[in-house]
């Protein structure tokens, strides 16, 4: 009987399998934070000459450091300590939403080494300016990096919206469609920054990659299945299945803020009626608290202030959006049976007058009984868990899974 089996490979010769012991040692590495050789070896099964012949390799490449002596205990010379560098190649990220753009670099440890960011109302403003802006922001975070030893090898957008092959398909609060954001901004950026080379650009939905930079550096081990919800001006959804992103079948899965709670509810910008993002985005929550939209984040820091000193139209509000959260969640959490839902951007800070109302609407709904309020399944994403690092970390995670394709020569200009 057939079956939808994928292809085979051709048979990995001797370099390739190298090559992908290599990542296997650099990853290991990276994972422990500091290790030696000898407990890399008893991690990744590989012998302690075969693990000493690629440490000296991926030194040699620049991507590895040691220093000082391990004592274990027990009998033998003690082991040299192994770290990633903090040189050489890093990851640039860029992350371009409604009212700010966030610039980063990480470093192959996951380290947030530059962080610049601009608050900017990018609404109703030509895609092209919005990228420009993005790109001269970029251009300042290469000159830290380079200043601090990194040179980032590439670099990722994380974008709003429906985002497929370089584009923005469709992002409703920006006011964009079918805008080649990739290609766009490469070409500001190599314009504003000649000297460090052409930047390879790469792009993914901004809720992704906030759920990728949780799992990564949110310490949420040992979940590795959650839904990942993302409050902003629109509401942003993620899936991580298993360890792995779940794209879907066009790469658009996660769009949660655009589950219909009500089909007579007022009219979204995505052409919709009703959708959860009138009723739990930045916009529905500071109106129905009676605040008006401000910069920089000031509108919903009051919100915070207010809900804090007990207004009622502030806690209101809150509980209201914590219900509507709850309703759309209890359907994701019945379809794909998450070990957690967690709540980052504008939600973070709000949790404590959120989470009540959707806990609750959350255990009388999932349908398997396991959910019950204040079991910590619902909870409130990381600091790290950003979108800008994790646009960062997609471009180290290239050198992570193929170290001898970012040797010296592919750095050093």
């Amino acid at each position: 009987m057939k079956r939808n089996l994928a292809p085979l490979g051709p048979k990995a010769d001797q370099d390739t399998v190298r090559r992908s012991n290599l990542s296997l040692v650099l990853r290991a590495v990276r994972d422990e934070g500091e290790t030696t050789r000898a407990q890399v070896a008893s991690r990744v099964g590989l012998t302690r000459a075969a693990v000493s012949s690629l440490v000296e390799q991926l030194l040699g490449l620049g991507l590895l450091t040691e220093y000082g002596k391990a004592f274990s205990g027990q009998a033998g010379r003690p082991g040299t300590v192994l770290r990633v560098a903090h040189t050489g190649p890093a990851g640039l990220g860029a992350e371009i939403n409604v009212d700010y753009v966030s610039v980063c670099v990480v470093d192959l440890a996951g380290t947030d080494r530059v962080r610049l960011t601009e608050h900017l109302d990018n609404r109703g403003t030509p895609p092209a300016r919005v990228l420009a802006r993005a790109a001269r922001i970029a251009a300042r975070a290469l000159d830290s990096a380079r200043e601090q030893g990194l040179f980032p090898v590439g670099a990722a957008l994380a974008l709003p919206g429906l985002v497929s092959d370089g584009s923005v398909r469709q992002a409703p609060n920006l006011g964009w469609s079918h805008v080649p954001a990739e290609e766009i901004f490469a070409a500001s950026l190599a314009e504003r920054c000649p000297g460090h080379g052409v930047l390879p650009v790469g792009s993914e939905n901004e809720a992704n990659l906030a759920a990728l930079a949780e799992f990564w550096f949110g310490g949420l081990d040992p979940i590795r299945s959650f839904v990942h919800v993302t409050g902003e001006t629109g509401v942003g959804g993620a899936l991580v299945i298993d360890g792995e992103l779940l794209r879907g079948a066009h790469g658009f899965a996660g769009e949660i803020g655009h589950v219909v709670v009500d089909a007579e509810g007022p009219e979204c910008r995505c052409g919709s009626r009703g959708c959860l993002e009138r009723y739990a985005g930045q916009s529905a929550l500071l109106r129905a608290a009676g605040i008006e939209e401000a910069g920089a984040g000031a509108g919903v820091a009051e919100l915070e202030r207010r809900a804090t000193d007990g207004d009622a139209r502030a806690v209101a509000s809150l509980a209201e959006a914590g219900r509507m959260l709850g309703r759309v969640l209890s359907g994701a959490v019945n379809l794909l049976d998450p070990d957690a839902v967690v709540l980052g951007g504008i939600y973070r800070n709000l949790m404590p007058w959120l989470s009540p109302a959707a806990d609750e609407e959350l255990s009388a709904r999932v349908v398997s009984g396991l959910w019950s309020p204040g079991d910590g399944r619902l909870r409130a994403s990381s600091v790290a868990g950003d979108a800008a690092r994790g646009a960062a970390a997609l471009v180290t995670a290239g050198v992570l899974a193929d170290p001898v394709a970012y040797g010296p020569e592919r750095t050093a200009d």
